[in-house]
């Protein structure tokens, strides 16, 4: 992109290649090029806290978004006024310090999700987003943070106030919910490097570690805090943390955090722990899946928000090569033996080398005894799993990404939202509870539109898969197994052998991770039908009724419903009814898996 190579140049990249690293010496931070044509330029800054953490940083490998762009994606989008798609990073609206850090990561064009996302963030929308893992969803939601937070001006750095133990508590202006600590400590290293030389200040707070340290840090202030729901509570109830400056509100995988439990923690942190009420502040939630119940839920935190869905890259291309194969449990080893050995790459001194390949098992017993057994037949492999302490997942996940155990084994703690560059095979060694949770393991290779495989094990328990299996791979025009027919033609009866929670309806034939649930036989529409878009990048379609507020408000009118003036809450329609969780226990059921 001619304006992103523009900046590039600006800052010394020279807009022939992406910033790798930023190095820290002393009090300066160096962003190093990636290679010598990028014209041999490393700008500094002594800039202390702000920059705090960069060192070794990784800032990108200059790949985002480029293949995207060669497909048809299609998007629908739903809502009140809705701003059309931007073309470009520059023509979205970015700030000029987060489009020079847009050039250092690399990145060429916007995403279909990007370029939907962006301009409603921007104009001041609630937004909910549902688009396949890999689409780019961190950046959708982190780059108008930042250039929002920006262009506001100020800083969390400095204006905190004292508990009642005397300590600052930090009033961050952006917080950013994740379901586990992985997620979270990813998220925070996205919003770093795009806020980098801002003098924003990011902070990630996650169990499974001491505190200490995440207080320390939360007691230098911060504007935008990276948080998992159970230790964002407990640091607010100790008034470490205070949310009443809070302006933007995301969730990352919000389906699974709304779904497995969380919710009563979600509702505690928006609606008692002085948040401002949602008229006030900006809402964004995002995930892969967004089933109709799910939205009804996650509806009650947001004020006349916009949907988009993103059709999944795999359904018009061969991104991800799927296969599945019916097997029982004894032979489900010598089949993943044969297969290792298979994709093994020759290499210098007839040593044998593997492409990274995501291993998932349901339990974590089973994940140290596949590891130990794939170690035995010198396959080097780590694991990941919830009973492992955070230092241990972290020298696992640092061990895979560099390659030097290339086979990772896992269980669902590592189905959503990591990025690890270059996943070339997942292999579903035993299949997920859903086929949402399917979608999202799978979603782990063929990431910012590269090439990937996905191999899963079927065994006669996951019947309650097979037709949804059969969906996603003839939308994907894969090579069906003609058994695979068989079993989704068969009736299936009591339900899901997982606990019902299968529950994408069959035979929809839907290209998109889910559809606006407002837009269904029950909903009234809007008038007009809101803005549609489609993949192509022009809308059609006739407008609904505007928001006022400018590109920063939070108020809008014309639309009917929301908040109206002061304080008082008008519905437009009688609220949906309440959705019960499949989880009624909470989260004490699976918290050794490593939810927070």
């Amino acid at each position: 992109m001619a304006a992103a190579a523009a900046v590039a140049k600006a800052v010394g990249a020279g807009g022939d290649g992406a910033w790798t690293t930023v190095s820290r010496s002393g009090r300066s931070y160096h962003a190093a090029p990636a290679t010598s044509g990028c014209g041999g330029v490393e700008p500094s800054v002594k800039v202390g806290d702000v920059a705090e953490g960069m060192a070794g940083l990784e800032i990108g490998d200059g790949d985002g978004g480029r293949r995207l762009d060669k497909y048809d994606i299609p998007v629908e989008v739903s809502g009140e006024g809705v701003p059309p798609p931007a073309d470009g990073f520059e023509a979205a609206g970015l700030v000029e310090a987060v489009l020079r850090n847009v050039a250092r990561c690399g990145y060429e064009s916007p995403t279909p999700v990007q370029r939907y996302a962006m301009p409603i963030a921007l104009a001041g929308r609630d937004l909910m987003a549902c688009a396949q893992t890999g689409s780019g969803k961190t950046a959708a939601f982190c780059l108008p943070v930042v250039s929002g937070l920006v262009a506001a001006g100020g800083s969390g750095i400095g204006p905190r106030e004292r508990s009642s133990f005397n300590r600052a508590a930090a009033k961050p202006r952006a917080l950013v919910l994740a379901p586990t600590r992985e997620l979270a400590a990813q998220i925070n290293e996205e919003a770093k490097k795009f806020s980098f030389q801002t003098g924003l200040r990011v902070v990630v707070a996650y169990g499974g570690t001491p505190m200490y340290n995440q207080l320390r840090d939360l007691e230098r202030g911060a504007d935008i805090l990276v948080a998992t729901p159970g230790r964002l509570v407990d640091m607010v109830e100790r008034s470490k943390v205070s949310l009443e400056a809070i302006k933007y509100l995301v969730m990352d995988e919000a389906d699974r955090m709304l779904d497995m439990g969380f919710e009563p923690q979600i509702r505690k942190v928006v609606d008692r722990m002085n948040m401002p009420r949602k008229s006030v502040r900006q809402t964004m939630l995002f995930s892969a899946t967004f089933p109709p119940e799910i939205q009804r839920l996650a509806s009650d935190f947001m004020s006349n928000y916009v949907f988009i869905t993103v059709g999944r890259v795999g359904s018009s291309t061969d991104l991800i090569m799927q296969k599945v194969e019916f097997l029982s449990d004894g032979e489900k080893r010598g089949y993943l033996h044969n297969l290792l050995q298979k994709q093994s790459i020759s290499v210098a001194d007839s040593k044998m080398q593997q492409p990274l390949t995501l291993v998932f098992v349901e339990t974590k017993r089973e994940a140290d005894s596949l590891r130990y057994w794939l170690f035995e037949q010198g396959f080097p492999a780590t694991a990941i799993h919830g009973d492992r302490t955070q230092q241990e997942r972290e020298s696992a996940l640092k061990s895979f990404k560099t390659g030097l155990t290339p086979i990772m084994v896992a269980t669902d703690v590592a189905s959503r939202g990591l990025d690890v560059p270059n996943v070339a095979h997942v292999i579903n060694y035993d299949l997920p509870k859903s086929i949402e949770d399917y979608v999202h393991r799978i979603g782990r290779t063929g990431r910012a539109g590269k090439a990937g495989s996905a191999t899963a094990f079927f065994t006669d328990r996951d019947h309650s898969l097979a037709k949804g299996l059969l969906e996603l791979m003839t939308e994907a025009k894969q090579d069906v197994p003609d058994w695979l027919v068989q079993y989704a033609e068969r009736p299936y009866y009591g339900g899901s052998s997982y606990g019902g929670r299968n529950r994408r309806p069959s035979g929809t034939g839907n290209r998109f991770g889910d559809r606006d649930f407002r837009r269904g036989s029950d909903y009234n529409d809007y008038s007009g039908g809101g803005d549609s878009y489609s993949g192509s990048g022009g809308y059609y379609g006739g407008r609904g009724s505007g928001y006022s507020g400018g590109g920063g408000g939070a108020g809008y009118s014309g639309g009917g419903g929301g908040y109206s003036g002061g304080d008082s809450y008008k519905p437009r329609d009688p609220p949906p009814p309440r959705y019960y969780s499949p989880y009624p226990m909470g989260t004490s059921n699976i918290s050794a898996s490593g939810w927070d």
